[in-house]
């Protein structure tokens, strides 16, 4: 059993607005990740979020949202919410971020396929080069997880476990795309009208 977790609950900061709302081709970047993560293989979702208004695009779907009331603390309060709301006998946490507009069921399968080989490993996906998400942690780095702090997120633990991680080349880099500023947000709206 994989469990997803939809970290959502950010304060955009460096947009200076809820990016998570922002349409890409008429759509919310949040529902965008909804919608990958829905159709595919996972076998459960769960969204973590600050904002009423993801919550309601939340709603318009079947999964389980948690309210972060500590997001001012980190992602690693967001992180700790979607593990305690996971099921128990998961194998595997799933983290996505709610600001990838292209992400894909294909790309989400295909590391869960490789998770289902490698049950023991970290697996990150890299986009042209770079690592980026959605990254899968098996259930035995869920002590590790809990006892996060601050915004590192998982970084830190994927450096300290080298030897447990898979790499995963996804040959369309846009898929790793994420939008933290306005400047990127408008690169991709005008990329996309072509």
């Amino acid at each position: 059993m994989i469990s997803g977790i939809i970290l959502a609950s950010g304060f955009s900061r460096r947009m200076e607005e809820e990016k998570l709302l922002l349409p890409v081709g008429g759509v919310s970047l949040v529902e965008h990740v909804i919608r990958a993560a829905q159709a595919s293989h996972l076998n459960e979702v769960i969204l973590i979020y600050r904002n009423k208004s993801i919550k309601e695009i939340g709603q318009r779907y079947i999964m389980r949202m948690v309210c972060n009331d500590h997001a001012d603390e980190g992602q690693s309060a967001a992180i700790k919410l979607g593990i305690s709301a996971a099921h128990q006998e998961t194998d595997a946490f799933m983290f996505m971020v709610g600001d990838q507009p292209f992400l894909n069921p294909l790309v989400i399968n295909t590391l869960i396929a490789i998770f289902k080989e490698n049950p023991r490993h970290i697996i990150v996906p890299v986009y042209n080069g770079k690592r980026g998400n959605p990254v899968i942690f098996p259930s035995q780095f869920k002590n590790d997880l809990l006892t996060l702090s601050g915004d590192g997120g998982g970084r830190i633990i994927i450096e300290k476990s080298r030897n447990s991680v898979k790499l995963v080349e996804i040959g369309d880099s846009s898929v790793g795309c994420d939008i933290d500023t306005q400047e990127e947000y408008e690169k991709i709206e005008k990329n996309r009208l072509g």
